[in-house]
C-alpha cells in the first residue's frame, strides 16, 4: 500500500526539480556571460525523466535522470554596439522562449498538485483501512 505514496511522493520530487529548472531557463533568458565575465551564452535546459530503478529499493515512480542542456539552443541577435558582437553586429544569445517555459511551469505545477491529491487519496485510504481494521 506504501507504493501509491511512493509513487506521488517520487512524483512531487521530479516535478519541483522540473520548476526549478524551468525557473534557471527564466532567469537566465538574457544571459550571455558566465560567472567569470566570458562570453558563454546560457543554453536551455531540461529535466529527464524515468522510471525509479527497481534496483533502489523503491522500483515505483518516476526520477529526474538528468539535466540535459540544449546545445547550440542559441539565436543571432542584431547588436552592433554590443562588445561581444561578431563582425556583423550580431551576438549570440540564448533561444528560450518565455512563454513555453511559463506554460512548461503551469504543467509542472499542475502535475505537482495532481501528485499531492494522490498522496492525500492514498493516505485516507490507508487510514480508512486502519480504522477498519481496529
Amino acid at each position: 500500500m506504501y507504493g501509491a505514496l511512493d509513487v506521488s511522493t517520487s512524483g512531487m520530487i521530479a516535478q519541483r526539480t522540473r520548476m526549478e529548472v524551468i525557473a534557471s531557463n527564466i532567469a537566465n533568458a538574457g544571459t550571455i556571460e558566465n560567472d567569470r565575465g566570458e562570453y558563454e551564452p546560457y543554453l536551455r535546459r531540461a529535466a529527464m525523466f524515468a522510471p525509479v530503478s527497481a534496483g533502489k529499493g523503491v522500483g515505483m515512480g518516476v526520477e529526474v535522470i538528468e539535466i540535459q542542456i540544449q546545445e547550440g539552443a542559441t539565436r543571432a541577435d542584431y547588436r552592433p554596439n554590443h562588445p561581444f558582437a561578431d563582425d556583423d553586429g550580431y551576438v549570440q544569445v540564448p533561444d528560450i522562449d518565455t512563454t513555453v517555459e511559463w506554460v512548461n511551469g503551469l504543467q509542472a505545477s499542475r502535475a505537482y498538485e495532481a501528485n499531492v491529491a494522490a498522496a492525500e487519496t492514498s493516505k485516507n485510504m490507508m487510514a480508512q483501512a486502519l480504522r477498519l481494521l481496529a
